[in-house]
């Protein structure tokens, strides 16, 4: 295996490229963020007049809101922020929020009763709120499952998985964040007993308007892909990943991913820019990359590769943090909180940066969402990195404390992290943590 091990360089030698940027005009309009890891769920953020780096060690918070505790990353849709919690006192309940996106007041908050049972890191809800149409989707860790007017917050549906079907909840949770697709919302709700791990519901009014496969949930919320001239639904169970028509649930294509040890897959899959390849990371499993037949909805695997063990890995063993594909390299975070990158064509690994871009440790770490040349990174130490990572190494520009990390966690020696994706929207940054959630602006300064 070839590969370099790169240290970080400061951005000093990006100026023109920068003074380019500053003179750039600033676009008339703003971009939302409506569903989990925002619109197209690859984590590309394509905002324009944004800052080049920060004023200090902290970034000013424009404002703050409690909130219960949870791992639901915010979503933003219009002048609106929403985010799921939970509280224990005085009874158990998961609650859906609605905030005003310039303030931080809160709109209105809807709440059921909700226990958690046999749930590993029971702190709250993991799901995003999806935005769409004028509603609010939203499902919670023990499969409960509602459909809000998103400016009033009213109930139009709702559906308790756990009654309705036999559901055999992960480790962890339920996890998917609801994906609508035309007059379809489409979740994975792990009741493979009945032929439904995957299931599609009328928008409208909630009626099951078809299920799919057998297997048992993962914890990674479907997507929406182009391939050979259709839209096609790509889901990942626990042991398969599937290409499927989201009007019916028919199965295009499948291929098996079954676990050696268990279900852990966490991070979805990458898709390249061209819709040729996805990208696929496991904890145990390392990885492997699929290529998307172009004329006939197909696909097949290109290389398939594992390390020796969780500390000892090949190409990338990720965890939690979603990898993405650029420009014919990988970039993802493995198992312990190395920053690699990857070729696409064969999985070797090109560099590998010995800065703690995340804190290392088990289960590491960073959310990255592109943005035109630059990446910004958060890291679980609630960090706000901006980067640019190129084949030819890590090149941190700055980083800022956005949100103080809130969640224990016995793998750390420092005892806290945040595991939350944050949103970009409006030239802002929304993250949160298990007492607050927080607003900062990225908005470059007018001269």
């Amino acid at each position: 295996m070839r590969f370099q091990r790169k240290r970080s360089t400061r951005a000093a030698g990006y100026l023109p490229w920068v003074c380019a940027f500053l003179l750039a005009p600033l676009p008339a309009s703003a971009d939302d963020w409506p569903e989990f890891r925002g619109e197209g769920r690859q984590g590309i953020w394509r905002e324009q007049g944004l800052v080049e780096s920060f004023d200090g060690p902290q970034l000013e918070i424009a404002w703050s809101a409690p909130i219960g505790a949870g791992y639901s990353g915010p979503t933003v849709a219009g002048d609106r922020v929403y985010v799921m919690d939970r509280l224990t006192a005085p009874e158990e309940v998961e609650r859906v929020v609605c905030l005003d996106r310039r303030t931080g007041e809160e709109e209105w908050t809807h709440a059921y009763a909700c226990k958690y049972a046999d749930v590993s890191y029971p702190l709250g809800p993991r799901a995003s709120v999806t935005i769409e149409g004028g509603r609010a989707y939203s499902l919670g860790t023990m499969g409960h499952m509602r459909c809000l007017d998103a400016e009033t917050g009213k109930l139009l549906w709702k559906k308790d998985f756990g009654e309705e079907y036999d559901i055999d909840i992960p480790i962890w949770g339920i996890t998917s964040s609801p994906l609508v697709e035309g007059a379809h919302v489409i979740v994975q709700i792990s009741a493979g007993a009945e032929g439904a791990c995957v299931a599609a519901f009328e928008t409208a009014t909630g009626r099951e308007v078809w299920r799919a496969l057998d297997d048992r949930a993962s914890y990674v919320s479907p997507i929406m892909i182009e391939q050979a001239g259709k839209r096609v639904l790509v889901v990942w169970t626990a042991f398969r990943i599937a290409g499927m028509d989201p009007a019916t649930g028919e199965v295009y294509w499948e291929h098996l991913t079954k676990p050696a040890r268990m279900p852990i897959n966490v991070p979805g899959p990458a898709i390249d820019e061209t819709g040729t390849y996805l990208f696929l990371t496991t904890f145990y499993d390392g990885s492997q990359l699929l290529r998307l037949g172009k004329e006939e909805l197909t696909v097949d695997q290109v290389w398939l590769r594992k390390g020796t063990s969780e500390r000892r890995t090949d190409a990338l063993h990720a965890m939690i943090s979603p990898p993405y594909i650029a420009d014919g390299h990988i970039y993802g975070v493995d198992s312990y909180g190395e920053l690699r990158c990857l070729e696409v064509s064969t999985g070797d690994r090109v560099w590998e940066s010995v800065e703690e871009a995340v804190v290392t440790g088990r289960w590491a770490t960073i959310f990255m969402v592109r943005n035109g040349a630059r990446t910004w990174m958060f890291t679980e130490a609630g960090e706000l990195i901006l980067a640019q990572l190129t084949p030819q190494g890590y090149h941190e520009i700055d980083r800022a404390l956005l949100i103080e990390p809130t969640t224990p966690l016995k793998q750390r020696r420092r005892g806290t992290i945040v595991w939350s994706q944050p949103a970009f929207a409006h030239r802002h940054v929304f993250a949160r943590n298990d007492r607050e959630l927080v607003c900062a602006s990225l908005a470059r300064k007018a001269p």
